[in-house]
């Protein structure tokens, strides 16, 4: 008895704790309903215009109200012979007196800002980086709130700091004095405006200096240094300066080797200019009188993750509504603090550049540098009467002499009028895969398949839309990068597109790169419906999968011309405002992306059968939403032939053995002078730009394949048309005298449902697709079922079973007589 008592009390507090977990469940999804957020943020917008008029009224009304406010708190709300001055009435005045009066004075209007922040946000429109405004706007309301109280004290009531200002500024008052609370109130004033503001400390440094009169100079026993009048332009022209330096009545050129911190038009870099001390020689420049600007951009600014779903009258997420985006917690920094070029390193390269292009009798007049997170981009310009070509030929020699690898000329820089050397940093920078999600440039980007690759040259971070490319070509050499670089363009969809905006169909001969995405089968993986696995890796069922992609963009073709659109986003935009009736066939469309790894071991098994369909969905499948991303880590004329090139217009280039496989790639030589280690090229409407690439580890993807695909998703994955080959059987063929056992069992199956369909009977039967196929061929021949019509179902010949099983028994008399 006892036994079963115990058993009944664990059963009850089971089934307690299921009920507890499903409600706390269902609170979770209430509150991240669309819906209701947006009546949220609504009632936040109401409310802070609410507390706004109320804090307006505070500062004329208070002395008014101030003593009907001491009455108990419930007498004063529910007594109506008790009435205030406060615009907002008595809940206007309640809570006036708690913010202004009671916490933090004046600064408490920083309530009303937050309050429009956030009830913006929930409507899905980002005023500002939400994280930072609510971070800067919660410190000066408290240093507002001690700066107001130190200031005005008891005055005005105390209600310009607050109490909360006021107490604290007298406690610190007696415990340092009033000169001391002040230091105190300044000192907290210039670090929130260091910590929180970039390039505050480079401003301060320069009004010290401007004001003092003096100037640090950077460390160089072999240069002197002298003061610049406060009143010259902290900035000069290289020419100027030597103009002045030449006019002085000695015959030395006296300069300056200072460093100045300045803002560029775009407010981005920080540009440090040394002006080295010159020989007394006016013939012949040196290594030594070059000027050297440096340009480091700053900082990316970092945003939210900001997720996008359609917006309208048919919602097609409504399906996963509960779906929750990856987040960055999920990614690792992979960030190495002592990886930044010192000084001693730009003017080292600086002066062996010069030094080698003076060996040649090559004069140039500038160079500055711009420090990339592998590279740094030493931008020359020669003087006047210098061939380029003969810069050019110097690269093996500039490489010798810096005693790096991976040097490659630029001659010229497109658009610049400059010549560019890039060169290898000594201690390279890892680019991670969580610096270019979490930056401004990718969470705001409006691209219809955002792709955030990496950080360029000037350390910006690279995103593209694959939706424009609109195929893209990857190759590189073994362990350079390429199976990473295909994991950051995968890994930037699933940050963005929520899986009824995305499908993958994926192609991995090699078993191992792409496994970890089959967790995403029921959510992002598109498929035909006899495939046993989410990740094809059968070469042989690349084909048919190809040929049903083609199908399936005939398919969408003939929806587009029944709609009168152009393209997919068009016609999505349609079927989101209800302009397009399902009844009719018309279905929301998502983007597909098929993955093709190891492109080479699939040419080399079945040659122009995948080469065919490839080049009909490259020229035609843009449009329809179709793209392609094919890898090959052997980038030969007879893999990547004319017929893929010309359809594959961006391309991207990891590092390659030789010449040969640069040209065959990219048009031109380059790639096979990067250093390897994710440093590629990426070619784009005859545009090139180097491009490091983010990285993601192993167990980073699995965290973000785990997040989503423990997720409830649909029941089964995004089945591609059906695609029945050249080398089927024609329902001639088909022997009606050896029907398969299941026959009258399908025939009964297909009546029922009124549909034709050889996955039906595979799922229902739980047989094989060639089994299922060809009891199908043999409904066909019998005329169960109509011919084959792509991605629709089969026609069923019989309105209902009682017509079956008449004819059903007609087919048996016949054959037993």
């Amino acid at each position: 008895m006892t036994e079963k008592t115990g058993k009944k009390k664990e059963k009850n507090e089971s089934a307690k704790k299921k009920s507890n977990t499903q409600t706390i469940e269902n609170v979770r999804k209430f509150l991240n309903d669309d819906r209701f957020k947006f009546i949220f943020g609504l009632f936040l917008l109401f409310f802070s215009l609410f507390l706004l008029l109320a804090f307006i009224s505070f500062l004329f009304t208070w002395q008014n109200d101030q003593s009907k406010l001491d009455i108990a708190r419930l007498n004063f709300i529910f007594d109506g012979s008790i009435h205030v001055d406060n615009w907002a009435g008595k809940l206007g005045a309640l809570f006036a007196n708690l913010f202004i009066h009671k916490w933090f004075g004046i600064a408490s209007f920083s309530a009303v800002f937050l309050l429009v922040i956030y009830g913006f946000q929930l409507l899905r429109i980002k005023l500002l980086n939400n994280k930072r405004a609510i971070r800067l706007t919660i410190v000066f309301t408290i240093w507002t709130s001690l700066a107001l109280g130190y200031i005005f004290e008891t005055r005005w009531n105390g209600n310009a700091g607050g109490l909360h200002g006021l107490h604290v500024s007298n406690w610190i008052t007696a415990l340092l004095g009033k000169a001391g609370t002040g230091f105190i109130i300044l000192i907290f004033l210039l670090s929130i405006v260091v910590f929180s503001f970039d390039n505050a400390l480079d401003w301060i440094k320069l009004k010290f200096i401007s004001l003092f009169g003096k100037k640090q100079a950077v460390a160089d026993p072999d240069f002197e240094t002298s003061q610049t009048n406060e009143n010259s332009n902290p900035i000069k022209d290289f020419d100027d300066e030597e103009q002045n330096a030449q006019s002085e009545d000695s015959g030395f050129m006296v300069t300056d080797l200072t460093e100045k911190i300045v803002e560029d038009d775009d407010d981005d870099f920080e540009t440090v200019e040394y002006k080295p001390e010159p020989k007394p020689s006016k013939e012949k420049d040196t290594e030594e009188n070059i000027e050297l600007t440096i340009e480091t951009e700053q900082e990316e600014e970092t945003s939210d993750i900001i997720t996008t779903v359609p917006e309208g009258d048919y919602d097609p997420t409504r399906d996963l509504s509960s779906y929750q985006f990856p987040t960055l917690d999920l990614l690792v920094d992979h960030k190495v603090d002592n990886s930044e070029v010192s000084q001693e390193e730009l003017i080292s390269n600086k002066n062996r550049i010069v030094e080698t292009l003076a060996n040649y009798k090559i004069q140039i007049d500038k160079i500055k540098a711009t420090i990339g997170p592998t590279i740094t981009l030493y931008e020359i310009v020669p003087a006047p009467g210098i061939r380029i070509s003969k810069i050019k030929n110097l690269e093996d020699d500039i490489a010798l002499s810096l005693s790096a690898l991976g040097i490659r000329i630029i001659a010229p820089i497109p658009g610049k009028g400059t010549i560019g050397i890039e060169v290898p940093n000594s201690k390279p920078e890892i680019v991670s895969m969580r610096s270019v999600i979490s930056s401004s440039k990718f969470q705001e980007s409006k691209f219809a398949l955002p792709v955030a690759l990496g950080k360029t040259i000037s350390n910006e971070t690279f995103v593209f839309d694959l939706a424009k490319m609109p195929h893209l070509l990857v190759a590189g050499a073994t362990g350079q990068g390429k199976s990473v670089g295909l994991n950051a363009i995968l890994s930037s969809l699933l940050y963005k597109k929520h899986p009824s905006q995305l499908k993958f169909v994926m192609v991995d001969p090699k078993k191992v790169e792409l496994s970890f995405y089959s967790k995403l089968s029921r959510h992002f993986i598109a498929q035909l419906p006899d495939a046993e696995e989410p990740i094809i890796t059968d070469t042989h069922k690349v084909v048919n999968t190809l040929n049903s992609l083609v199908v399936e963009m005939e398919n969408r073709y003939s929806m587009l011309v029944k709609a009168s659109v152009r393209d997919l986003k068009e016609y999505n935009h349609k079927f989101i405002k209800r302009m397009l009736n399902p009844e009719k066939g018309h279905k929301f469309l998502p983007y597909i992306v098929v993955v093709i790894d190891e492109f080479a071991d699939l040419i080399m098994e079945v040659g122009k059968e995948i080469e065919l369909p490839i080049a009909r969905i490259a020229q035609k499948a843009r449009a329809v939403g179709i793209h392609l991303i094919i890898a090959t880590q052997r980038p030969s004329t007879n893999i990547i032939t004319g017929t893929i090139k010309a359809n594959f217009p961006a391309r991207i280039a990891f590092k390659v053995a030789s010449m040969i496989d640069s040209r065959t790639i990219l048009d031109t030589p380059g790639a096979n002078q990067l250093i390897g280690r994710g440093d590629m090229l990426f070619s784009q409407a005859s545009e090139l730009i180097r491009v490091q690439c983010a990285f993601i580890d192993t167990p980073e993807i699995e965290n973000i394949t785990d997040f989503i695909g423990q997720q409830r998703g649909y029941t089964t994955a995004y089945e591609l048309p059906e695609y029945v080959g050249e080398e089927s059987g024609s329902v001639t063929d088909v022997d009606l005298s050896k029907k398969d056992q299941l026959f009258e069992e399908a025939a009964r199956l297909v009546v029922i449902h009124q549909q034709g369909s050889t996955s039906l009977i595979q799922r229902k039967f739980s047989i094989g697709y060639n089994r299922a196929g060809r009891i199908m061929d043999q409904l066909e021949a019998a005329g169960v079922v109509g011919p084959f019509e792509g991605s629709k179902a089969r026609q069923v010949m019989f309105p209902d079973e009682y017509s079956l099983e008449q004819f059903l028994n007609r087919m048996e008399n016949g054959s037993n007589s």
